[in-house]
């Protein structure tokens, strides 16, 4: 069983790493996790924004094997195999429009929380942004040297504690440092396979 999740944990890194689209999702969840974390959303909405982004993430993934296999099939190319590919692509992009249109449905539902939580908001976007900026520091594909990464890790530890010490959601904060350590896991991976 430890092996089954070792392999389904380096499949989910190769993705990060590999996968543009991937790396923009893992961003965007940190920006979702900021707003579960500040806003107190009840447990359906919470339930619901959790769900999509996670879905997203299986669908991605699943579109990077499917995408393996059309390469592993076909050597030249195939107008089916396209098709095949943008397809499952199509898949993720309705599943990623969807949730941008859910996640705006429930920021409206709750508009009156959101304008009265102006100091909790500034807080959340003073911190948070700073907390995606070393998330994507740390999925970027670029070569960079190893203290970046290791700032960009210790800056978004340190201000995953600092939002812990506010958050309204213990779930999204948990969230987040999954992501984290995602990011940090996809950095490591680059820097083992050098670089392309």
């Amino acid at each position: 069983m430890l092996a089954s999740f070792f392999h389904a944990w380096n499949g989910l890194i190769h993705t990060v790493v590999h996968q543009r689209n991937m790396r923009v999702h893992v961003v965007s969840a940190v920006l979702v996790g900021l707003v579960g974390s500040g806003i107190p959303l009840d447990v359906a909405e919470k339930v619901i924004l959790i769900f999509c982004v996670l879905l997203i993430f299986f669908a991605e993934i699943l579109n990077s094997a499917l995408e393996h296999l059309v390469d592993l099939a076909t050597r030249h190319f195939d107008e089916k195999a396209r098709l095949t590919k943008d397809a499952a692509a199509a898949g993720v992009l309705v599943l990623a429009i969807g949730t941008v249109v859910i996640f705006a449905a429930i920021l409206v539902n709750n508009w009156e929380t959101v304008a009265s939580s102006g100091p909790q908001i500034a807080r959340q976007v003073a911190l948070g942004l700073p907390l995606a900026l070393c998330v994507m520091v740390l999925v970027l594909p670029q070569p960079r040297a190893v203290w970046v990464d290791a700032v960009a890790f210790l800056g978004g530890a340190v201000l995953l504690g600092v939002l812990a010490t506010y958050t309204v959601s213990s779930v999204f904060s948990a969230i987040n440092a999954g992501l984290l350590l995602i990011a940090t896991s996809a950095a490591r991976q680059r820097r083992r396979e050098g670089p392309k």
